[in-house]
């Protein structure tokens, strides 16, 4: 075992810590015109979303405090907790429906997505079990089919929720995390293809999400309706320019682009701070990612090494598929922008994925 460092990744911490400032700082210019028609207040979300900063950096500091080894003894009941929360929600009289989806738990004003539960819980306990039998994946029925079954347990009770953009996303993470365990690359293939063809036949099957794939081919056929998320998305991009209208300056925030504050406050951002502050954001989630995939090569760890991999492809998936949807290069998912979009266990558990990674860097015996 590598001796402590009394420091973590000092490049992984600062951008988070960048990225989660301008995601306060965004999540008030982009949400205060409805802030203050709904709710008679300009601060309500900034307000919330400061509240959840607070309690996500709190689990943060509280898990990188944690010996990273002793999460193995939380993988397995993580995972079942997570899973019953899954069920829970689905529950009729439970699951709070918004939007025609069934995703959240909550008491009053607290409110809980299932689903960033069973991210980062399956992650823990993916890094757990392809490390443990490690010498069982060249094997596909002993080996990768066990996972599999997991995993394809975890996306059917998303999917029924329904939230095919996280089911996709999770899918990922687990694709990553097997190629990186050193699964054999004819049974990745396959895996690869099949994962395309289920999600294929899931938008086919939902007319929503096939009205919402045909307006991502061509969201100019129907401008007033399944096209206007993404026409709105672009108007914004496009009249941010090279520097933006300023902080508070968007128009686009004025009824014009839904969610603006949520899935689309990417380009509420690039609308506001212009290429420049877009490409900023990019910027820092590419040191992200090269700080979390640089832990994950510089432990010799394999658990460690394999929980590294998976955290960081979680949060760059989400961050590449949210990016991709406001710029008009993949249908919309509803996926958050992490660290940035408002959302209470969004924001929680990317937090305490981001704790992990800094507790695995105090390992390493270089950068």
């Amino acid at each position: 075992m590598y001796p402590r460092k009394k420091t973590p990744d000092v490049l992984l911490l600062a951008a988070c810590v960048l990225l989660l400032s301008i995601g306060i700082i965004m999540v008030y210019s982009a949400s205060q015109v409805t802030a203050y028609e709904k709710l008679d207040d300009t601060f309500y979300y900034l307000k919330k979303q400061a509240i959840w900063a607070l309690i996500g950096l709190f689990a943060m500091i509280s898990v990188m405090k944690i010996d990273y080894w002793k999460y193995k003894k939380m993988a397995v009941p993580f995972l079942i907790f997570a899973f019953a929360l899954l069920v829970i929600v689905l529950l009729p009289g439970i699951g709070r429906t918004v939007k025609g989806a069934q995703r959240w738990l909550g008491v009053g004003p607290l409110t809980l997505q299932p689903s960033e539960v069973i991210k980062l819980s399956l992650v823990l306990f993916m890094a757990y079990g392809l490390a443990k039998y490690r010498d069982r994946l060249r094997y596909f029925k002993r080996g990768m089919l066990p996972f599999l079954i997991i995993l394809a347990l975890a996306c059917g009770l998303i999917l029924l929720q329904p939230d095919l953009g996280t089911a996709v996303s999770l899918a990922g993470t687990v694709y990553i995390m097997l190629f990186a365990a050193g699964a054999r690359g004819k049974h990745l293939f396959y895996l690869g293809l099949t994962g395309l063809a289920a999600v294929g036949l899931a938008i086919i099957l939902e007319p929503y999400r096939m009205t919402r794939f045909l307006a991502f081919l061509n969201p100019w056929a129907d401008p007033r309706g399944s096209g206007f998320h993404i026409i709105q998305s672009l108007y914004a991009l496009g009249s941010g320019g090279l520097f933006g209208a300023g902080l508070g300056q968007s128009h686009q925030k004025w009824h014009y682009l839904p969610e603006q504050h949520t899935d689309f406050i990417f380009a509420i951002l690039g609308e506001e701070l212009g290429f420049f502050g877009g490409a900023l954001v990019i910027i820092l989630f590419l040191i992200f990612v090269w700080r979390g995939f640089k832990i994950a090569m510089s432990t010799q760890d394999h658990f460690a090494s394999l929980l590294a991999v998976g955290v960081t492809s979680m949060i760059a998936l989400q961050a590449i598929v949210n990016i991709g949807v406001v710029t008009g290069s993949l249908p919309i998912t509803g996926i958050p922008l992490p660290l940035i979009s408002f959302g209470g266990s969004s924001l929680v558990f990317t937090l305490t994925g981001v704790g992990i990674l800094l507790n695995i860097s105090r390992y390493i015996s270089s950068r």
